[in-house]
């Protein structure tokens, strides 16, 4: 199962340690879900999910200051005994020292962040589905091509990193080469990203390794990006017959989301970067709302029947 460390957390949310006697170091953060612990300070406790990242905010927080000590040390008590990962303050309320001693006698670190609640949730539920989203490797290049995701796939040796080195020089910006991490944040959105290591690097066969960022600049290259549409390179088969008018869309399927595939025959002289420009402005036209193929398809029919008319 994917995890998150929380110090990770720490790091990318900017959040203050108010209890660092306590070791984070094995905490890890395993779902994408958080929960505001309100009724269970309250003492309700059916259907805890303790495993969650748990906020306190203006509410729980104004609630918490209104109990005696008496209930504050039962309410603290009964919360912390269970194995929480994290408690997390938001809009910089600092925790009473109840509820930081019973946190550090249950080994619960205590965090602190300036946001307000509802902007920290959402930004921490979207930073955690990205995370701890259903991980698969392909092999292939993922360039992004006016702001459409585009994964390049084919054989090895076929062109692919050929093809994102045009693009590069053609404005658009790389986000990986060779292995593409393929995340599902969504029932409609995959997010493909580099290995750490691979990242920014680009092998062309004859040259070797391609340094995208130092070369190109910073504006070359991005980290993450939704994948829209895939381009599978193919060797030109002449006895094959190819789809030329594209009447019905073809699909490739990765972690069970469909994204929309194009089967592109590959011959001496096909200008791969063009033909990659070329499908990404058509799909994005088509979200628009215009489709080529049928516009062609009208005219057909109303070029039919003018003549039909005039016979």
């Amino acid at each position: 199962m994917a995890s998150v460390a929380l110090a990770q957390i720490i790091e990318k949310m900017k959040l203050e340690n108010v209890t660092p006697e306590v070791d984070i170091s094995k905490i890890k953060i395993k779902q994408p879900d958080i929960n505001r612990p309100a009724l269970q300070i309250a003492g309700y406790f059916e259907h805890f999910d303790a495993a969650r990242l748990q906020i306190i905010g203006f509410v729980e927080y104004t609630y918490m200051e209104s109990l005696s000590v008496k209930k504050k040390k039962e309410a603290y008590e009964q919360l912390l005994s269970y194995e929480i990962p994290a408690v997390v303050f938001c809009r910089e309320l600092v925790p009473d020292d109840i509820f930081k001693e019973t946190a550090i006698r249950h080994n619960i670190p205590v965090l602190i962040t300036k946001k307000s609640t509802s902007d920290f949730m959402a930004e921490i539920i979207r930073w955690l589905n990205v995370k701890l989203a259903p991980c698969i490797s392909v092999h292939g290049v993922l360039v992004d091509v006016y702001g459409e995701g585009v994964l390049i796939t084919g054989e090895s040796g076929i062109g692919k990193s050929e093809a994102a080195l045009e693009l590069i020089k053609r404005g658009h910006r790389l986000v990986t080469d060779d292995v593409v991490e393929i995340r599902k944040v969504s029932d409609d959105t995959l997010i493909g990203s580099a290995p750490d290591v691979t990242k920014n690097f680009i092998e062309l066969r004859g040259i070797g390794i391609v340094d995208v960022k130092a070369l190109f600049g910073v504006s070359s290259v991005k980290d993450t990006q939704a994948i829209d549409l895939v381009i599978r390179l193919e060797e030109w088969n002449k006895d094959k017959e190819y789809d030329r008018l594209g009447l019905e869309e073809e699909y490739t399927e990765y972690l069970g989301n469909k994204v929309v595939c194009h089967n592109i025959p590959i011959r001496p002289g096909r200008n791969l970067a063009v033909i990659c420009e070329s499908a990404a402005v058509n799909y994005r036209q088509k979200k628009m709302g215009y489709n080529a193929t049928q516009e062609l398809y009208k005219r057909i029919q109303q070029n039919f029947n003018n003549k039909r008319d005039e016979d």
